[in-house]
């Protein structure tokens, strides 16, 4: 049963370090998402027009994300992550990274 239970807990740690972003008419959705120390955020482009994720401070950009074209980060630090769109700059997005 003990083992059992783990195989559970394990499972359900997984599941919670993926996060998703929908990038839709101009948006983000959610606009702030929040998330846990470790996850992956996945943005997936749904809009016909090319976008580009940067994050405010430089950590990370993608690179031209297409119709259909995802792009993945790894959280591994508590703290608020402010991003936009690089093409677009009036879209805007956060990330709330918990302990």
């Amino acid at each position: 049963m003990l083992a059992g239970l783990a195989v559970l807990l394990s499972n359900a740690a997984a599941f919670a370090a993926d996060a998703e972003v929908k990038i839709a008419n101009f948006t983000f959705d959610p606009p702030t998402l929040t998330v846990p120390v470790g996850t992956t955020v996945t943005w997936t482009n749904g809009d016909d027009i090319a976008h580009v994720i940067k994050e405010t401070d430089n950590r990370f950009r993608s690179g031209a994300l297409n119709t259909g074209d995802t792009f993945s980060q790894t959280f591994t630090t508590a703290g608020t992550i402010e991003y936009f769109c690089a093409i677009h700059p009036r879209m805007t997005g956060k990330i709330v990274v918990t302990p």
